[in-house]
């Protein structure tokens, strides 16, 4: 007789780290997982671990992928991967980490390059508006026939 899968989880007391990373969808393969406990980017109460390192409800755990942190508290095992609904009742992130996490992509919005209006190669747009003002200009001083004021000048 099969089990489902709520009761096998229920019973899970460890589970190894790079597996619950995967469940929890922090990472999409577990090899990838698996690389970054071992490149020191998941850390356990702030200790480097490793993979196989069987991790326990009510842990802290440190993960970093790219530019973003999270420090959370692990509140579920699961050996499969679910939806992302039930992967975020894996974990509970710390209120520290929500506003560290928010203060940082406030930062990055404000000091994204922006294009200032005027400086370097214009857009679409812009060159249009000025290939139809050039031709304006032109089309106004010439004193041939407007059929010249049509056609593009280069």
């Amino acid at each position: 007789m099969m089990e489902t899968g709520a009761s096998d989880d229920a019973a899970l007391e460890t589970l190894r780290i790079d597996k619950w990373l995967w469940a929890a969808r922090f990472f999409k393969t577990r090899s990838l997982a698996a690389q970054a406990v071992s490149g020191g980017l998941v850390q356990v109460a702030e200790q480097r671990v490793k993979a196989s390192r069987r991790l326990r409800r009510g842990e802290i755990v440190h993960i970093r992928r790219g530019a973003q942190a999270w420090d959370v508290v692990v509140t579920g095992l699961r050996e499969q991967r679910r939806p992302a609904p039930e992967a975020q009742t894996l974990y509970e992130e710390t209120p520290a980490s929500v506003a560290r996490r928010t203060s940082e992509a406030a930062r990055r919005e404000q000091t994204r390059m922006r294009r200032t209006r005027g400086l370097g190669r214009p857009t679409k747009r812009e060159r249009r508006e000025l290939e139809r003002w050039r031709d304006r200009r032109l089309g106004d001083t010439d004193e041939g026939s407007g059929d010249d004021a049509d056609a593009p000048s280069r």
